[in-house]
């Protein structure tokens, strides 16, 4: 057992192959990593796709592994992610885990022969990132679908439509929002710390991964989005969403220059990642994408505004275009007509298991994941650094 162990998961290991064939109409056996909230949701959709099933969860929480028998009762379940890839009946694995631990398990899940769901934001540092890539094109057999599920949604059909059919002009700008507000004694994304997670119940080393080494800490692993060693806050949980529908839209690359600014100005919780924040991208399509964000005053919503020299393309509530009058006098606006998918995030995860079956086109796959989260690293080590960060392209690091 050690020595499989050693050759599934060492630093050199060579992806295997898939464990079976698939035909387009063959039910798949998934697994799942991280059966937190978003495990939980993830799990939701797979199950609502046909042909499929889970057969196995696993979790570092004890508590969490007794709450799959709900959903899966004959599924096996495991404090040690190792042993659920060890299991060669296991087709697909689904990575929900926090941040900074994607890396290790999205490396031991290509190694050991699975197709993956990689949870967003992909990659934690531009270092996991490559690794990531380098573990990716070890498995070419292997498909990989990046969560980012805006991109299988009727939304990206139509802005793929209006971009091809409508009169843009030159794009110089993406202007984008993401505003929230809640109650004020419910601070954005704080969760109540449970008394049952104790250490007796929570393998708390496997939680910190590579992180720096800390005493138990209930209160890191419940809210671990509120710290920099865990998480890329506001930028990894929602920026990355919007600037991946763009990225896959226009097809943009990895930006020349990133810079962020803002604070901490209203939750005094004890988080270290910033509540309210502004994100400036510069493009090497010339082309500036500008991303503000708040938990404080949820007026300005959530909206993309595409701005062409001929046109605009809105994403507000649908995706629309709008004609820029000085400059094409004669064109209309014009709403996006397609209503299908209704629900993206089954269809994201359909399209992966799809992209298994029968290797259609993945809406989400590596190298967007991979360029999206390229930039979002450089804005929160701009915002860390207090200056702008750029990226070399020659030696694919930051400077």
């Amino acid at each position: 057992m050690n020595n499989r162990r050693t050759f599934l998961f060492g630093a050199g290991a060579v992806a295997l192959q898939s464990s079976r064939l698939l035909g387009a109409n063959d039910r798949l056996r998934l697994g799942i990593i991280g059966y937190g909230a978003r495990g939980k949701e993830l799990v939701t959709y797979a199950l609502r796709c046909p042909n499929t099933e889970f057969g196995g969860f696993a979790d570092i929480y004890t508590d969490r592994l007794k709450e799959s028998a709900a959903v899966a009762p004959g599924a096996k379940t495991y404090l040690d992610y190792r042993h659920l890839l060890e299991d060669r009946s296991i087709d697909a694995v689904l990575i929900a885990t926090p941040q900074h631990l994607h890396r290790e398990h999205f490396v031991a899940s290509l190694a050991a022969g699975k197709h993956v769901y990689q949870e967003k934001t992909l990659a934690f540092t531009v270092e996991d990132a490559k690794k990531m890539r380098e573990a990716h094109r070890r498995a070419p057999k292997l498909v990989v679908q990046v969560g980012h599920q805006s991109c299988s949604s009727a939304d990206m059909v139509n802005a793929l439509e209006l971009l091809k059919t409508e009169q843009m002009g030159k794009i110089t700008e993406i202007v984008m929002h993401m505003f929230r507000n809640t109650p004020h004694d419910q601070p954005q994304w704080s969760r109540p710390v449970s008394p049952d997670m104790t250490p007796e119940k929570i393998i708390w080393n496997a939680f910190l991964g590579d992180a720096p080494k800390r005493d138990f800490d209930p209160n890191r692993y419940q809210n671990w989005r509120f710290f920099w060693d865990y998480s890329g806050g506001n930028v990894y949980e929602n920026m990355c969403h919007q600037l991946s529908f763009w990225y896959k839209a226009l097809n943009l690359g990895i930006p020349t220059a990133v810079n962020m600014s803002g604070g901490i100005y209203l939750w005094k919780d004890g988080r270290e990642v910033p509540d309210t924040m502004t994100v400036a991208l510069e493009q090497p399509e010339e082309m500036l994408i500008s991303w503000t964000s708040g938990f404080g005053n949820d007026q300005l919503g959530s909206t993309e505004h595409v701005l062409g020299t001929d046109g605009t393309i809105a994403r507000t509530a649908n995706v629309a275009y709008l004609p820029q009058k000085i400059t094409n006098p004669a064109g209309h606006a014009k709403p996006g007509q397609s209503t299908t998918p209704a629900n993206m995030y089954i269809a994201h995860m359909a399209n992966f298991f799809d992209g298994i079956r029968t290797g259609s086109a993945l809406n989400c796959p590596f190298e967007l994941g991979y360029r999206v989260a390229i930039a979002c690293r450089m804005a929160v080590e701009s915002y860390r650094q207090r200056r702008p960060v750029r990226w070399n392209t020659a030696t694919e690091e930051l400077v």
